[in-house]
């Protein structure tokens, strides 16, 4: 259905315009009339036309004026004007208001249909239009808490990737690089720093969470985790890494104001406990100190700044440097750990400069020691609890800081190294272990689960790593370990073919036959007829 609006001072071109209209589209087009410029706002208000049709020569308002004013209520209308003058200065002002046809009077009947027509399609292609964008915004609303949830749980279990958390940021249209956490806690009432019937009231948060994510959204422009147990986490973007005290004092209003909202809301207590601000990579941080900030205090809302909870830095401590030098290390990245160890290093030598030599031999052995603390839990070494006690006398010893910034850089190598090596050293004492007891029992029947038995990892992990140290898999070399053994038993001693498949672990002659074939290239009687 389309809504056409006709608007003219004469009656006989209203009356000319119905006619062709209904004779052509029928039942398809809602008409109504006027024969005054303000006649023809006043109707179009109420109306809202689809299709226009205004002459431009009317009495009080013009048709151009009156275009201009329904455009303000009507901006998706189309309009066509038409007028008994062909002046190029209305066509002017008709083309700079988007009218999609002029037409001069007097008018042709073909004319005006197939106007009205292309009309009629620049009005469907715009519902359908709309109708895609509504289609894709309802998707979005599907989907986008389930890509905000993945975020935060990536964010808090520290499972991401710096590619992952760029993919997040492009997907969810977040710019920023810092953020906060907030930590939204529900309960039936409050005693001290806790809630209470934490379980009932997070079955009842789960059932009004959409609500209570839009409250929360009406007040952030956050992203919301799920219900965990009686906790939301929400992650609210940051455009800079420093949060002034006005804005920190505006951002704990506006959180009060919020919990009353979902109290009315959802007849449930809420309190909010806000991180500090860090990279968005670095959130999990914000969360827990969202989370030790409720603890320590008893307000609805608490702000880690707030509390005496959180550790400070002088201002030129490099801060930043430190979590990104002990992942690398963690993951044996040497490289990677050099790059942030010689940027400390040098702030260490700088300090020392001054004549702090002891805080950097202090500085040196305790990152030394939390260094090997992680190569231990990483690499899967064994603990020695004497195996360090020449550190402290090594390091009292040195008297510049070029001697303790090599000896702190040494062994922050040595950690990572420690770390890829063990790895390997255990994934070579399997596969090892593996391959003798494959070269023990090829004679059985023996499987990959029994060999991953032997040495007490999965099937599935025992398969990738003997493929990658071995080149083979494992059925692959098992086959290998028989085929040999048959040639040599073919060539070297008078057992009949029966005899040799037995011995090799095959219990069926004629699949023995195929495979000696398939990896020999002949069959097991011409081999050894060949000697």
């Amino acid at each position: 259905m389309y809504r056409v609006m006709i608007a003219d001072d004469e009656g006989i071109v209203i009356d000319s315009m119905k006619f062709i209209i209904e004779k052509e589209f029928g039942d398809k087009c809602s008409l109504e009339f006027a024969k005054t410029g303000r006649r023809l706002i006043e109707v179009a208000e109420q109306f809202r036309p689809d299709i226009a049709v205004v002459d431009i020569h009317m009495p009080g308002i013009n048709g151009i004026d009156a275009i201009k004013e329904m455009k303000q209520f009507c901006p998706n209308a189309v309009f066509i004007v038409m007028s008994a003058y062909d002046k190029f200065d209305y066509a002017k002002e008709a083309i700079k208001l988007g009218v999609l046809e002029y037409i001069t009077k007097p008018m042709e009947r073909m004319k005006v249909i197939d106007t009205l027509k292309r009309a009629m399609d620049q009005i469907d292609s715009e519902r359908a239009k709309r109708s895609n964008e509504l289609l894709i915004k309802e998707k979005l609303e599907t989907i986008e808490p389930i890509i905000e949830n993945g975020l935060i749980y990536d964010i808090l279990l520290q499972e991401h990737f710096e590619e992952d958390v760029d993919s997040y940021k492009s997907i969810l249209g977040i710019e920023d690089d810092y953020g906060y956490m907030m930590a939204i806690v529900c309960g039936e009432t409050q005693e001290g720093n806790h809630m209470t019937n934490a379980v009932g009231s997070s079955v009842k948060v789960s059932g009004m969470y959409r609500e209570i994510r839009e409250g929360v959204k009406s007040f952030f422009d956050c992203k919301i985790g799920n219900v965990m147990a009686n906790k939301i986490a929400v992650l609210v973007p940051y455009g800079s890494k420093v949060l002034e005290y006005n804005d920190r004092t505006e951002l704990i209003d506006r959180a009060r104001d919020m919990c009353r909202y979902l109290r009315k809301k959802t007849d449930i207590n809420f309190r909010v406990g806000i991180g500090a601000l860090h990279p968005l990579r670095d959130l999990g941080d914000s969360y827990r100190e969202a989370l030790n900030a409720l603890i320590a205090t008893t307000g609805t809302v608490a702000h880690v700044d707030d509390l005496t909870i959180s550790c400070s830095y002088e201002e030129d401590y490099p801060k930043e440097l430190e979590k990104p030098m002990f992942e690398a290390v963690s993951k044996g990245d040497l490289n990677g750990m050099l790059v942030y160890a010689d940027k400390y290093a040098d702030w260490m030598c700088q300090r020392a400069g001054s004549g702090d030599l002891m805080s950097m031999r202090l500085k040196a052995l305790e990152f030394a020691l939390y260094a090997e603390h992680i190569a231990y839990q990483s690499g899967g070494q064994t603990y020695h609890y004497s195996g360090r006690d020449t550190y402290l006398p090594e390091i009292m010893g040195m008297s510049t800081p070029t001697e303790v910034r090599d000896w702190f850089i040494a062994k922050l190598s040595n950690a990572c190294s420690d770390v890829v090596s063990k790895r390997e050293e255990r994934s070579n004492d399997i596969i090892r272990t593996a391959m003798e007891y494959i070269k023990d029992n090829y004679s059985k029947e023996i499987s990959l689960d029994d060999v991953s038995r032997q040495v007490n990892i999965s099937p599935y992990y025992f398969s990738k790593i003997f493929k990658e140290e071995s080149g083979l898999n494992f059925i692959e070399y098992l086959t290998n370990i028989r085929i040999d053994k048959a040639k040599e038993l073919l060539s070297g001693t008078d057992m009949s073919i029966k005899e040799v498949c037995a011995t090799c672990g095959y219990t069926d002659p004629n699949y023995f036959s195929r495979s000696f074939k398939k990896n020999v290239g002949v069959t097991p009687t011409e081999f050894k007829e060949r000697g």
